[in-house]
């Protein structure tokens, strides 16, 4: 059945670090206090910013990753976004035409494009006046592919100073649709991943995103930043894939203030593949769900967390038990760190034999990965693409996955026909199958287990 991909913007930025997730999550609070259901949507892999604008819209968060789904999937996922909705407010990642090193399409341009929507440039004015023409300039003119619809400064100083940017830009025909003026009050709380999730401190954020909706009203003409939104042609988009229906079974999936990354397609997959979903925290709660077939654990900052980790000692042991008699795990990232032995020095399940520790070296990227082994999510030989983002590592790193880039082959992860445990985050938005042999693997386990 194929969907209507209605009206539609793209917020974008100069750089990583010019306001962009503050404006575009104070436009998402601020167009649905005025009545508006704008549904939310993030370039590239993060799960934190997405948090944000799911708090600010009421709507489930939602990535559109040309590298990780495929440039032909995200229509589709963009629809899957904005169904039901007035228009879809899309958040770039880093600045407007910064993508994979490989030059796969991946930028905020590229999906841009991909939906033929027109893009909101936001730009850090502080310290600028006629400067900030020749930054709109070359951002209009850089790419002819790219509608250049608007733009919004940024950290402006006072009242004079917006005269001055305002009279520098107007000669470039892109309307300023409002200039954010400073306010120590719009500065979120950030550590070694960026923001702090939303799930830590929901009352606070939430109270940060009243102050910043009203702000984002009183500077930003929003009745413009609507007719933008519409004025993007209607088209019509097959709906996304999802895997094939394969049995009934129960997974478990990591929730709660230490386990926040989990991307909202992934779920729906499962769900998709026949699978019921519930979740638990690792904090407090202390045995998994009973009747479960299989366990998905996330990424998040279980670094952060680790002392109450560790001092949940009925969770840590029921989870050795029984993922080392055989239940079906798949762990991400910071859902690696808890399936460790160690986490810098805490005591934590340890169904994988390696010890983690937080460094001060950032890896990320994205990755093409192969099994080298048989694992819950494929034989040996199958293929996934995914990114990583950690500053933590492990000893061993283990050599389940051959992780592919530019700059390099690696090894990492532990693995088993019922096992899963590395660095990538993978995204199913593009190719459910190994959603879809996870499940499988779920289903195959519940068939085996006596009747409950």
């Amino acid at each position: 059945m194929t969907g209507t991909l209605g009206p539609r913007l793209v917020v974008a930025g100069v750089a990583s670090g010019v306001g962009k997730t503050t404006v575009a999550t104070g436009l998402l609070a601020a167009l649905r206090a005025r009545g508006v259901d704008a549904a939310p949507a993030k370039v590239g892999p993060d799960f934190i910013d997405p948090g944000y604008h799911a708090l600010a819209s009421g709507r489930p968060p939602r990535n559109l990753d040309p590298w990780l789904c495929g440039p032909e999937a995200i229509p589709a996922l963009a629809g899957r976004a904005g169904v039901s909705s007035d228009l879809l407010v899309v958040e770039g990642v880093m600045g407007l035409f910064d993508g994979a090193a490989d030059g796969t399409p991946s930028s905020t341009a590229d999906v841009a494009v991909l939906l033929d929507a027109p893009v909101v440039l936001v730009i850090d004015a502080a310290s600028t006046s006629a400067s900030a023409a020749a930054i709109v300039r070359g951002f209009r003119d850089h790419d002819p592919r790219i509608r250049l619809a608007g733009v919004i400064c940024n950290r402006v100083g006072s009242d004079l100073h917006e005269q001055l940017l305002r009279e520098a830009i107007a000669p470039l025909d892109v309307p300023v649709l409002g200039c954010v003026h400073r306010d120590d009050a719009l500065v979120w709380r950030d550590r070694h991943l960026g923001l702090v999730p939303v799930a830590e401190q929901p009352a606070q954020v939430q109270a940060s995103l009243d102050r910043l909706a009203a702000v984002i009203a009183r500077d930003v003409d929003l009745d413009a930043v609507e007719r933008i939104a519409r004025a993007a042609p209607a088209r019509t988009v097959d709906p996304p894939l999802l895997p094939a229906r394969v049995g009934r079974c129960r997974i478990a999936v990591a929730s709660g203030p230490a386990f926040t990354f989990a991307y909202r397609d992934n779920v729906e997959a499962m769900e998709a593949a026949g699978a019921e979903v519930v979740t638990f925290d690792p904090l407090h709660d202390e045995s998994l769900p009973d009747g479960i077939d299989g366990v998905f654990v996330g990424g998040g900052f279980p670094e952060v967390f680790g002392e109450d980790l560790a001092a949940n000692t009925a969770l840590l042991a029921d989870a050795r038990r029984r993922i080392g008699a055989g239940l079906p795990t798949w762990a991400e990232c910071g859902g690696l760190l808890w399936l460790a032995q160690d986490l810098d020095g805490r005591a934590m399940v340890g169904a994988v034999p390696t010890a983690a520790r937080l460094g001060d070296r950032l890896r990320l990227g994205y990755r093409n990965a192969t099994c080298e082994v048989d694992t819950v999510v494929g034989p040996a030989g199958t293929t996934l693409r995914g990114h990583e983002f950690h500053y933590s590592t492990c000893d061993p790193a283990g050599g389940a996955l051959t992780l592919r880039s530019r700059f390099g082959d690696r090894s990492d992860g532990f693995a088993s026909p019922t096992l899963l445990a590395t660095y990538l985050h993978h995204h199913a938005g593009g190719d459910p199958s190994i959603v879809e042999a996870f499940v499988r693997t779920c289903v195959s386990a519940r068939r085996a287990t006596p009747a409950r």
